[in-house]
């Protein structure tokens, strides 16, 4: 049980959470983006937005999508720019190809590490899904193929997962001679428990995408060809609603997720009642009693 004044610190560190992404600072340009002139290359993922769907593919098709050192830092890169564009509501993170979303780490540049700089990859990875699970706004996995290792942890740092009917999840690593380290022996075992996860960790075994749904891995699964167009179709569904809302609701549940339930539904109240210092408050509230659309702002 938390003390009070353990308490007092989560809510105003909650808070200054808040006021980070309500504050006019969204609008804010990344130190690496200036040196490029506002322009970003990548070599090994590919950026868009559509309106306020922002999509976000690792791009190494031909390596089946394999995650080295290089990509990490490219999809570091990403999600900055992602952050940093005002207008985007949702995230789509996903595969180029159509036979992998991420098929492991690339095994090729880990054969050869030393412990320090196994350390340091893994250190990368955590930072990379990390900065993924912690984006202030939705982030949906679209897995459209092979996520294996570290395409099964990307994929559950991201705040839901869809799957086409082709996907297959597995943490392989134990048939390396090594175990998953970029999060899945943390992050798995949270989403669908100890047992279930440690039977996948333990036998290295690779699951269908409706062996995924049945264990609570994966949200729904989808035909491939309509896979990004149900995914585009949830981002909208979200991206409607108040801007404000949806962050402090993702924010509170990945904040309260370990805390004591009292403490919990505490640090709930709290913001629940920064809620009600927003325009989106006050315009979704006028709204529903006008029966009219909402016009959200984000503030």
């Amino acid at each position: 049980m938390l003390t009070f004044y353990e308490t007092i610190k989560h809510v105003l560190n909650f808070c200054h959470s808040i006021f980070e992404f309500v504050s006019d600072f969204d609008i804010r340009i990344s130190n690496f983006r200036t040196l490029k002139g506002g322009q970003m290359e990548y070599k090994n993922i590919l950026l868009s937005f559509e309106g306020e769907i922002g999509i976000l593919a690792i791009n190494r098709p031909k390596a089946l999508n394999a995650l080295n050192i290089e990509t990490l830092k490219d999809i570091q890169m990403g999600i900055q720019e992602a952050k940093d564009h005002s207008e985007m509501k949702v995230l789509i993170l996903t595969g180029s190809g159509e036979k992998a979303f991420v098929a492991g780490a690339d095994i090729a540049e880990m054969k050869g590490m030393n412990p320090i700089e196994a350390l340091n990859f893994s250190k990368l990875g955590h930072l990379t899904l990390k900065m993924i699970q912690d984006l202030d706004r939705p982030v949906i996995a679209a897995v459209n193929g092979y996520a294996l290792g570290g395409g099964t942890e990307i994929a559950v740092a991201c705040d839901f997962i869809y799957a086409s009917e082709n996907a297959r999840f597995g943490l392989p690593e134990v048939t390396l001679g090594i175990f998953p380290g970029f999060g899945g022996t943390q992050r798995l075992p949270r989403l669908i428990g100890k047992g279930k996860a440690k039977e996948l960790l333990l036998t290295g075994k690779m699951i269908t995408a409706q062996e995924a749904y049945q264990m609570g891995i994966v949200n729904r699964v989808f035909p491939q060809a309509s896979l990004m167009e149900e995914a585009k179709k949830v981002a909208l569904q979200i991206a409607a609603n108040g801007a404000v809302g949806v962050r402090l609701a993702k924010m509170l549940m990945d904040t309260g997720f370990n805390m004591d339930l009292t403490e919990a539904c505490t640090l709930e109240s709290y913001a629940f009642s920064l809620g009600f210092t927003t325009e989106d408050q006050k315009e979704g509230m006028t709204a529903f009693i006008e029966k009219r659309k909402p016009n959200f702002k984000g503030k």
